[in-house]
């Protein structure tokens, strides 16, 4: 729609309608000039800073417009962080506020839009004719009498702003030409519909207008100012944008005495209730007056407020941060959890995720047959000859029992294993896995908000699903290798002096043995207690170098089984930091960040000082 724009040739006839043409406007958005300046014009829009349409180069950003352009773009981050963790519909507030702050892009910085809104018989259109000088809207008994919204701008450049209204051009206005008429220039003020009007149009012309405004002021009247549509509609929803808020007790002329002023207490009372700061000693907040704009009282006061407050040119910014505020109010039980330090995996909840993993993948159990392996080939070093003799035999004797038989008909063909390992033996046991992934991830989401603790738990559920099978892998290779190794465990050096000493024992008994004999056939002189005692030290002997190889044995066998056992606990705990732990960590470093995004967005932008009593 082409816009037009209210100018003036310096002639007016009534005061009521400029004479106007069309033409577009320059610095109202039309031209498409703003869409290359991104958010730095955004912020430079709404924070106050001028522009000519972009012929001129912006001032410096003032402190309130950087705070709010720090606080949009971390809104906007935050938006993008959460769009994958959150539902369309939860974002909606925060989404809304950053186009409607897009959508002032561009826009007259140098134009206030002021919203007069009341209910029906509050007197907002006459107190609306009354600012203007000039009759503009419509007056009278019957109700509702303005039907659609009605603006009148106080300088040019305001076109752009209006068309965002829907405001057409033939209830756009300009005011009389007065002395006090510069006071509110830069001031675009709309009447709007009765906000508790029977017709629903009126109504949404009301929402709609006053989502998009500056500010607003709310006219109420002696026997209206406490209905609870008034209140609970629309004060109460917009407590946090007091700043933007003005608040008016019109018809005091109606109040005999001290009426005025115990009205006007009452009405301060219900906005305290409704959580509405008050700009009292100085403070900033909304305003609270009383008027009668049919006998002009306090009127001059009002027009000389909106005068302060239109020239301030920081109305936009206001209320911007105000809609920030809210959508931040309302996101918080998302990203933050009262009491709660900050998430992270705890070493207490990593070592128990490691030790069930250890446990479930049966590192244990492997390092004690590491250990026995290990024992078992110290006694092979340095048993008797005659102990190797005797297992020797056994393993020959072997195949003649039972079990030997049916082995070899297995090894022939000529049989079939009868039995399989029960569920119960199988190296990993799943059950232990899938615990051990619940209790990391409840450690893990202890105290984050719902959305992103659920975030939390289903990706330790997606690196879980394969984990069982991993660490079966891992318990049938690596803990197969560490119980029954390919290669003999590493001897210490000490194992060559024991094979000599079994060895020396071992030929005393022989020597001894062979003595005794030869002194019994005849060969020999009868000496019988040297033999003898050669006999008997080879046969004590023998034991006693096991017995002390055993001993010796303890240290590096048990250490040998923790090194075996430590092997496959590393192995499964590294295979579970890849597929849970890791993961996790990720979505809670995401949530951090977002969190510290939502801090942004929450802090507060410095308030603009305000000299509004």
């Amino acid at each position: 729609m082409t816009a037009l724009t209210d100018r003036t040739d310096d002639r007016w006839d009534d005061g009521l309608i400029a004479r106007s043409r069309p033409r577009a406007v320059e610095g109202d958005g039309d031209d498409g000039s703003d869409g290359d300046e991104g958010d730095e014009a955004l912020v430079r829009a709404v924070s106050g800073a001028g522009s000519d349409g972009g012929k001129a180069a912006a001032p410096p950003l003032s402190p309130e417009g950087q705070a709010l352009r720090m606080r949009l773009d971390a809104l906007r981050q935050l938006v993008g962080l959460s769009r994958t963790r959150l539902d369309g519909k939860t974002l909606a507030e925060a989404g809304r506020v950053l186009d409607e702050a897009a959508a002032r892009r561009g826009l007259s910085p140098q134009h206030t839009v002021v919203a007069i809104a009341g209910a029906t018989g509050s007197g907002k259109s006459t107190l609306f004719n009354s600012l203007a000088g000039v009759q503009i809207s419509e007056t009278g008994l019957r109700r509702p009498t303005t039907a659609a919204p009605i603006a009148c701008s106080w300088s040019d450049g305001a076109a752009g702003l209006l068309d965002r209204l829907e405001i057409p051009g033939r209830l756009r206005r300009r005011p009389r030409e007065t002395s006090d008429a510069g006071a509110l220039r830069g001031m675009v003020l709309v009447d709007l519909p009765d906000l508790d009007s029977a017709v629903g149009a009126h109504r949404d012309h009301v929402d709609r207008v006053l989502a998009l405004v500056d500010a607003v002021v709310w006219v109420v009247d002696p026997e209206k100012y406490a209905d609870a549509v008034l209140h609970e509609r629309y004060l109460r929803p917009l407590a946090g944008h007091a700043e933007v808020t003005f608040v008016v007790l019109n018809q005091v002329d109606r109040l005999p005495g001290e009426a005025a002023d115990l009205v006007l207490d009452d009405l301060r009372r219900l906005l305290d209730d409704d959580g509405i700061a008050l700009g009292e000693h100085g403070e900033p907040g909304a305003t609270v007056l009383g008027l009668s704009a049919l006998t002009g009282e306090g009127v001059g006061e009002l027009r000389e407020l909106l005068g302060q407050f239109t020239q301030e040119k920081g109305a936009a910014t206001r209320r911007i941060s105000a809609d920030v505020d809210r959508a931040a109010v309302r996101l918080r039980p998302l990203y933050v959890a009262d009491g709660h330090s900050g998430p992270e995996i705890g070493e207490t909840a990593r070592a128990e995720f490691e030790d069930r993993l250890a446990e479930a993948v049966g590192a244990y159990a492997a390092g004690l047959a590491a250990e026995r392996a290990w024992r078992r080939n110290a006694g092979k070093a340095c048993g008797t000859p005659w102990l190797r003799l005797w297992r020797w035999y056994e393993s020959r004797r072997a195949p003649r029992t039972l079990a030997g038989l049916a082995a070899l008909a297995v090894i022939g063909g000529r049989g079939t294993a009868v039995a399989e390992p029960p569920v119960e033996e199988e190296v990993t046991a799943r059950q232990r896995v899938e615990q051990a992934v619940r209790a990391v991830a409840d450690e893990a989401v202890t105290g984050l908000p719902e959305p992103w603790a659920q975030a939390v738990r289903e990706t330790a559920v997606r690196g879980a699903e394969r984990l069982p099978e991993a660490l079966d892998e891992l318990a049938v290779t690596l803990g197969a290798a560490v119980a029954v190794p390919r290669v003999k465990p590493p001897r210490p050096t000490w194992w060559p002096a024991a094979v000599l000493a079994q060895a020396a024992m071992t030929l005393l008994q022989i020597y001894g043995g062979l003595w005794l004999a030869g002194q019994i056939i005849g060969v020999l002189e009868p000496r019988l207690m040297p033999p003898v005692l050669l006999m008997v030290a080879g046969i004590i002997g023998g034991p006693l170098v096991e017995w002390a190889c055993s001993i010796a044995a303890r240290g590096p066998a048990r250490r040998y089984g923790q090194d075996a056992e430590q092997r496959l606990r590393q192995a499964a705990a590294g295979c579970g930091r890849a597929r849970v732990l890791e993961p996790v960590a990720a979505e809670l470093l995401r949530y951090r960040e977002v969190r510290e995004q939502y801090a942004a967005v929450a802090a507060g932008g410095t308030r603009l000082s305000t000299t509004r009593q």
